[in-house]
């Protein structure tokens, strides 16, 4: 049975807007890397749009103008990955990807047991959902040296504490440390 990996990227306040974090080659190398280590990735409506619309390639196969060299293996990885998109106002999706319907929980088992290396998923709504029903088996926090004042933050108003274990750490050359840890069960 797989496991089911969150991750995210935020500021040293803990905003985890797009827009207030700047891109790297470092962490789309560990982005693509995390993508590597799963069967699929597990998104939500926002996030699977959002990540459609930046890194879909077009059917030819080849970048965009505007992507530099070192976003280019990241969006090879995210364009090939298999996705599962949890919707209930989506009635079809393509980009490799399966609407995933009906009761989360029993949905997220299921993927989690037909999965040998697990799945990824990431965001803001959906891993809340999954955090509340103890669905999340590691979490990744990749923290960025910014203060930034503002944003959304991740898991706001869980209902209870998540008590966790640290797992593993790694820090990259902007001064941005990814931070892995688990829960205590």
């Amino acid at each position: 049975m797989g496991t089911l990996r969150y991750s995210i990227n935020v500021t040293v306040d803990g905003c985890c807007h797009h827009e207030a974090l700047s891109a790297n080659a470092d962490m789309h190398r560990h982005a693509a890397e995390n993508f590597d280590q799963a069967d699929a990735l597990l998104f939500g409506r926002v996030i699977y749009q959002m990540m459609e619309e930046a890194w879909r390639l077009p059917t030819s196969g080849e970048p965009p103008e505007w992507m530099e060299p070192w976003m280019v293996p990241f969006a090879r990885t995210i364009d090939a990955k298999k996705k599962y998109v949890v919707s209930n106002t989506l009635t079809d999706v393509d980009w490799n990807s399966e609407l995933v319907r009906g009761d989360l929980a029993t949905e997220v088992r299921r993927l989690k047991r037909e999965s040998e290396r697990g799945l990824l998923t990431g965001g803001v709504t959906l891993p809340l959902a999954l955090a509340e029903l103890d669905l999340i088996d590691e979490y990744e926090f990749v923290v960025h040296p910014r203060i930034v004042g503002h944003g959304p933050t991740p898991f706001g108003g869980l209902s209870q504490y998540i008590d966790l274990e640290p797992v593993g750490r790694e820090e990259f050359a902007s001064g941005a440390v990814a931070l892995r840890f688990r829960p205590r069960r």
